[in-house]
């Protein structure tokens, strides 16, 4: 009986979160944030139709198999969608399970292209696909003059995908990419090897805060690579444990975030939220949660909390986000409904300020990206600037 009043007095949404190691859990934490704060103020506002909204929250490790057992569970507990997830591999895995089920799944975070095997009409998904922001830090890097560039990776689907479309947007330029393995490298060595390939830019496709960490450190450290950019497009650099271990060595690291230069009303307000939540500034990754809670609500007003009618309602909504306006697509590689495009930014910290954001290139619309010069801002969103050194070219 308890069991009945419960799902019958909530409307239930199943939250799929790394939040433990091997995860990513910082990154975690700000997107649970997000994901509460929508639910909340969704609830404040009298719910659904006057049923509150319930989040079950399920840590996913960035374990696949794990996340699989989350979704199989939460579909059990009668969830009406799944939202959430930040590793791409787990979220693919999620994805796939769902789809199986017919369980709806908002995706918040993952960007890997191919979230599913086939076309899903279940899946739909905020962040941008990864062909997409790649291209476009593939651009920044071209237009800041790099030609001589090398990737040190571990393995990884997602970090070798990432490798594919940076090589063949960087070769259609003309200029060359080399991968080293950072599984089989000391930081010392692989200094040794950027030093032989007169290497312009590294890019740390590998996990944090190891290898990261000491690699950044080590190269900082070597006297004949004082002129290399260091660059790390997965966006570790957004997150404050970065700046805590890395100090002024991990300022001016270029990395890819999903945010406006200028948030509108409605993303002031969350940040303010956010930050007092978190104890700091939200990462694009909050918004995310946010925005993806806040599409599920409106989905559910005015087109129900059936499954079947949570699906057929992607290519139909537009909501209002923190960060845009949010619409699905069907766009080609992606086998879900896409938001295309949430705005994407290259970012660094600032060296004359690390607790600063500079925006050095952006994303607009369908692709077209911008230069933005060396602009800067300590909140999200906040970083604004014009002026010369990071190029043009479409994302």
């Amino acid at each position: 009986m308890g069991r009945m009043v419960t799902q019958a007095s909530t409307l239930r949404i199943g939250a799929l979160v790394p939040l433990t190691r091997p995860g990513w859990a910082e990154a975690g934490r700000h997107l649970l944030a997000g994901l509460e704060r929508a639910v909340r103020d969704v609830n404040e506002s009298g719910g659904i139709g006057g049923t509150p909204l319930d989040l079950l929250v399920r840590d996913t490790a960035a374990d696949p198999q794990r996340a699989v057992a989350a979704v199989d569970e939460l579909d059990r507990l009668g969830v009406a969608a799944l939202a959430g997830e930040y590793h791409s591999v787990v979220a693919r895995a999620a994805a796939g399970r769902a789809d199986g089920l017919g369980l709806p799944f908002l995706c918040a975070s993952a960007v890997l292209d191919a979230l599913t095997e086939h076309p899903s009409p279940w899946v739909a998904r905020l962040a941008p696909a990864q062909s997409h922001g790649w291209r476009l830090y593939a651009d920044f890097l071209l237009g800041a003059g790099h030609r001589r560039i090398v990737v040190a990776a571990e393995p990884s689907v997602y970090w070798e995908s990432g490798t594919r479309i940076l090589r063949e947007r960087l070769a259609a330029h003309g200029a060359t990419l080399d991968v080293l393995d950072a599984r089989a490298l000391t930081p010392g060595a692989l200094c040794e090897e950027l030093v032989s390939r007169r290497t312009t830019a590294l890019l740390l496709l590998v996990g944090h805060p190891e290898p990261a960490v000491p690699i950044v450190r080590a190269v900082r450290r070597a006297p004949r690579l004082g002129g290399i950019l260091v660059g790390a497009p997965a966006g570790q650099p957004e997150f404050a444990v970065w700046a805590e271990l890395l100090g002024a060595d991990g300022a001016g690291v270029p990395f890819l975030r999903y945010l406006p230069e200028r948030l509108g009303p409605l993303g002031t307000r969350v940040a303010a939220d956010l930050r007092e939540q978190l104890g700091g500034a939200p990462s694009f990754v909050a918004f995310e949660g946010y925005d993806t809670v806040s599409v599920l609500a409106e989905v559910f007003r005015t087109h129900g909390t059936d499954r079947a009618a949570v699906a057929e309602a992607w290519p139909r909504v537009t909501v209002e986000g923190t960060r845009g306006t949010v619409r699905f697509s069907r766009t080609p590689g992606t086998g879900v409904w896409q938001w295309a495009w949430p705005p994407v930014q290259v970012a660094d910290r600032d060296p004359v300020a690390p607790d600063r954001f500079r925006v050095l290139h952006t994303g607009t619309g369908a692709g077209a990206g911008t230069g933005t010069g060396a602009g800067t801002g300590t909140g999200a969103g906040t970083g604004t600037g014009s002026g010369a050194g990071s190029g043009t070219g479409s994302g």
